[in-house]
């Protein structure tokens, strides 16, 4: 029942506060290895003569120190008391249990040198953590959705389009303003119209993203030799701008842009209010969350032969309905040329048609379709622009 004191991103961590986020991150990880360590049913056991893998299904979870921290101390004026600041991750070990297929679980209670045990930032250890090991992936679960400027929920940013909301907004958010101070004001660049799989004819219309900085963290030293985000030790998301989500979720964004200039392809930041999110937002093509990807999620191109039936499977419902004009597949694959469509993750979602009438210095655009679930998210817009 005690409210928590912040100063700045950071908890003020006395040993009341201590005690309460330990019996927290105690109960929290047993709950974990509870929900990721059930066996098959003991009928179905005693029925087909398994019983001596189930110490091998109850031995999937591993835990442990593997998160080594050092004590904030006073910054600031402020006592921060038993907060830490994530300093080492054990990544050797993390990695043999992942090898051994072990879902490794990592609270955010660290380990000092002196055998203290330390509140950490979730997020600080979060992101040191998808570094350390150079994750594929960061999973990020809040409270709600990220819009779009019309209201719509976002389900794709690349991260130079993250980064350039970073920026616009940099004024409002602290985490914002802290994020461009390190990834640079000055040394964003963007080169255009990039090629797929060296083939100079195929071009996405869209930009590559390209900067100097790139996140890191130093095992033993700390988030980028102790100077990582606003010049403290690493990227910390708290506070009264998180608690009051004023800004939305524009420091969960910072995080995702952060990691993946470290190298982490693809953050996912999915509403934990929603039942079944996290599996929807893996297991289906569009999610039920928001994508930052580094590498190329969603673009515009130029149509190839292969997209043929991509093309074919949007259109053929509009053309059944009378809304466009129906074409032979003979006729479909001359004009292939003309197309250009929208992939996302492998799928074709959007097509439309140039043809040029250079005499009459004009043109026609046709053949503009969306897939249906992906209607109403803008991808019309894209082709025309």
């Amino acid at each position: 029942g005690k409210k928590a004191n912040y100063g700045g991103r950071y908890r003020i961590t006395d040993s009341d506060s201590l005690d309460a986020a330990m019996e927290a991150a105690g109960r929290i990880r047993l709950t974990i290895e509870a929900k990721l360590s059930p066996g098959p049913p003991m009928l179905d056991l005693r029925r087909h003569g398994v019983n001596g893998r189930w110490h091998e299904i109850s031995d999937n979870v591993a835990s442990g120190n593997f998160l080594g921290a050092k004590r904030r101390g006073v910054v600031g004026g402020i006592d921060y008391g038993f907060t830490g600041e994530v300093k080492k991750i054990d990544v050797s070990r993390i990695k043999e249990r992942l090898d051994r297929d072990s879902i490794v679980v990592v609270s955010n209670m660290g380990y000092s040198s002196s055998g203290e045990v330390l509140n950490c930032n979730t997020y600080e250890v979060a992101t040191a953590c998808a570094l350390a090991i150079e994750a594929d992936k960061l999973i990020c679960v809040v409270d709600g959705q990220i819009y779009d400027e019309h209201g719509r929920v976002n389900r794709f940013m690349s991260i130079e389009e993250a980064d350039m909301l970073i920026r616009t907004r940099a004024k409002q958010s602290e985490t914002a303003a802290n994020y461009v101070k390190v990834v640079g004001e000055e040394d964003i660049s963007y080169a255009h119209n990039f090629p797929i799989k060296e083939e100079k004819e195929q071009v996405w219309v869209g930009r590559d993203f390209v900067s100097d900085y790139t996140a890191s963290f130093r095992n033993g030293v700390g988030f980028n030799n102790g100077n990582g985000l606003s010049g403290e030790q690493g990227f910390a998301i708290g506070g009264a701008e998180r608690l009051s989500r004023s800004n939305g979720y524009l420091s969960e964004l910072a995080a995702a842009a952060y990691v993946c200039h470290g190298g982490v392809q693809r953050v996912h930041i999915i509403d934990g209010t929603v039942g079944g999110s996290l599996l929807l937002e893996l297991f289906t093509r569009d999610g039920a969350g928001t994508l930052i990807a580094r590498d190329m999620y969603e673009g515009t191109r130029t149509a190839r032969e292969e997209d043929f039936s991509g093309i074919r499977k949007i259109l053929r419902p509009l053309e059944e309905s009378g809304v466009l004009v129906q074409r032979t597949d003979k006729e479909l694959l001359e004009a292939l040329k003309s197309f250009i469509v929208v992939e996302r993750d492998g799928s074709i979602i959007a097509c439309a048609a140039l043809f040029p009438f250079f005499e009459d210095k004009s043109g026609e655009v046709a053949a503009i379709a969306v897939s249906e679930e992906c209607r109403g998210q803008g991808q019309g817009d894209k082709l025309l622009g």
